[in-house]
């Protein structure tokens, strides 16, 4: 069977939505300032440029996972371009400020809503505030008719705005199911992550990554928050859990035919199916893979196939697994790395 991948789960302390504040540098003032030299009684403009204000520039960082950094600190400022100086001296450039931010946030502009930037793969960079243009100084207000000009530019403020910070996990499988369904267990046996495991509803109140791999093929899978009716409404953990299924490629439904909540499996299933396709119309169109849990148990084991058969009539295939017995966890690997397959390498 495939081994468990390395470790990637996300910290107790995830948080995916944040606000602060950023305000580049100002630019530097232009300088007004005039040669002067023994023996040259009238010298020329020799004023320099104020330098530029420092940049904001958020930067993508495949080894974060979490916005709780943003918690705790909530305003940036870059350094403002220095002023220009007498004898052609130009002012330094204030310092950029790079601010990382994890693989999948969104950010945008509180005011207007607009999306600033969007990363979807690490090392990508977005300048979010720009820095203030300096001023010229009174050297480049020389003019034939004007020889000793006495002016100069201020520079120009930098950019400041309030924006809005949304993290959306970016993993290859989404395992989604009502609470309770065995999601927790499955992602600590395919990889090395480590969540909450109890037997009650909600133990997962957060995201988990995990990596998965079979066969020298590995991939990222995100146990997410147990889906209930009204969730596309925002019952329960509601859009906290649904936003975060938008990027992932592969849907695994994980279905527990003893759940005494849901003692319907096929209503259980459309139920999901139904709180999907209300929050967005695409997800109908994603691959997805059905899976019975918990067949180690005998009230499990006794309904198994008929509840197979169920679905084979609604042209539905399935599989079946016990995560913690490891039975099925072959097959499931094998069908789940199947879907990532091109046309060409499934033929």
């Amino acid at each position: 069977m495939g081994g468990s991948g390395g470790e990637r789960y996300l910290p107790m302390n995830f948080i995916d939505q944040a606000r602060i504040f950023v305000k580049a540098g100002d630019g530097g003032h232009g300088c007004v300032s005039f040669r002067r030299e023994k023996y040259i009684p009238r010298g020329g403009p020799n004023g320099g440029n104020g330098g530029n204000g420092g940049n904001i520039i958020f930067q993508s960082d495949s080894g974060l996972y979490t916005l709780l950094d943003f918690k705790y600190k909530k305003h940036f400022e870059a350094n403002r371009g220095e002023h220009g100086r007498g004898k052609d001296q130009y002012g330094h450039a204030g310092l950029d400020i790079i601010i990382r931010v994890p693989v999948g946030t969104i950010i945008r502009d509180e005011d207007t809503g607009h999306t600033l930037a969007e990363f979807e793969k690490s090392g990508e960079s977005v300048t979010i505030a720009q820095g203030g243009k300096g001023g010229r100084g009174n050297m480049h207000f020389a003019t034939s008719r004007n020889q000793a000009p006495k002016t100069a530019e201020d520079g120009t403020p930098g950019e400041s705005r309030w924006i809005e910070m949304e993290l959306k996990l970016l993993a290859d499988v989404g395992l989604i199911g009502f609470p309770n369904a065995g999601k927790s267990t499955l992602i600590s046996v395919i990889s090395q992550a480590k969540p909450k495991i109890a037997d009650y509803p909600f133990t997962t109140k957060t995201p988990v990554l995990g990596v998965a791999e079979y066969k020298g093929k590995s991939f990222t899978v995100a146990d997410l928050p147990g889906l209930i009716e009204g969730a596309s409404q925002g019952a329960g953990l509601g859009i906290q859990f649904l936003k975060h299924v938008e990027k992932t490629r592969v849907f695994i439904h994980m279905i527990d035919i003893s759940d005494p909540t849901h003692p319907d499996p096929w209503e259980s299933y459309q139920s999901i199916r139904k709180e999907l396709k209300t929050y967005n119309t695409d997800f109908e169109k994603r691959p997805e893979l059905i899976v019975f849990t918990k067949t180690d148990r005998p009230e499990v084991a006794n309904k198994l196939d008929e509840v197979k058969k169920v679905f084979q009539k609604k042209k539905k295939k399935t599989l079946s697994l016990s995560a913690a017995n490891h039975q099925g966890l072959e097959n499931f690997l094998k069908q789940t790395t199947q879907l990532f397959k091109s046309p060409a390498e499934k033929s």
